[in-house]
């Protein structure tokens, strides 16, 4: 049932605000998302919202209202509490509030797709929501991430999706069990190392490919750097030598696939 709200003050306004906080969203297993075009297809993904905020200009939406049909509660809102929670100036007229979901290790079928990502101790929010979006739309089969890495459900990430949040399986492992877990993987686990021989357009990949990309500063830890039976560069051919960890793991997931 939907209801209106005009107070900044309100407290399931204040509890939505707080979502931009880690420490809120693991205590309380949520994460905010922005846009209809984003909690459309979170709805077509049998993801349906705890709540539902809403501005007056959408409310007669036909996708409005498929959405607010399965959230647990829809509010209409000003556009100054909109903007007060999406931190933005000109926010976007919809906000959806969804419980986390993660994976497991064993939830991963090799089988179901010929590509897989794991990042190590990626920080930056972009990159790995970016990520996530190529991902999903070189149709990889999951998205692991190793070690401590920024949170994937963080606002800033879940923008860089662009929805793809809700479509690929996320996991969270320690390097002890993913290196565990590695051993019995089918295919080939291949890591971009700045000393490799091999062009990553040249390399022998054997599917499923499971690509594991490094922290954006540091790269692999040498742990997880011997982890990998094949290793590729690369190539620089102009001034700059690296690439963006974002943009080298798109590179790679398209030539694994």
């Amino acid at each position: 049932m939907s209801r209106e709200v005009t107070s900044l003050t309100n407290p399931t306004v204040k509890a939505v605000r707080a979502l931009h906080m880690r420490k809120e969203r693991e205590e309380t297993g949520l994460f905010l998302a922005e846009g209809l075009k984003i909690v459309t297809e979170a709805v077509e993904l049998g993801h349906a919202p705890k709540i539902l905020l809403y501005g007056c200009e959408v409310a007669d939406h036909p996708l409005l209202k498929k959405a607010a049909a399965v959230a647990t509660e829809a509010i209409e809102v000003t556009p100054a509490i909109l903007g007060k929670i999406a931190r933005r100036d000109n926010p976007q007229a919809v906000l959806g509030v969804f419980e986390q979901k993660f994976a497991a290790l064993a939830d991963i079928d090799p089988a179901s797709a010929t590509c897989f990502v794991a990042l190590e101790a990626v920080r930056d929010p972009g990159n790995l929501g970016t990520v996530i979006r190529t991902a999903d739309a070189a149709g990889c089969g999951a998205v692991v991430l190793v070690g401590d890495c920024c949170d994937p459900y963080s606002v800033e990430a879940v923008r860089a999706t662009m929805g793809s949040v809700f479509a690929v399986p996320i996991v969270k492992a320690s390097a002890e069990d993913f290196l565990a877990w590695r051993r019995s993987w089918p295919g080939s686990v291949v890591g971009t190392l700045l000393t490799a021989e091999t062009d990553h357009r040249a390399a022998p990949y054997r599917k499923p490919a499971l690509i594991l990309m490094g922290n954006e500063q540091k790269g692999l830890t040498p742990e997880l750097a011997a982890a990998c039976d094949l290793n590729v560069k690369i190539p620089m051919r102009g001034r700059a030598d690296s690439l963006n960890l974002a943009v080298a793991t798109g590179i790679m997931i398209y030539a694994a696939t």
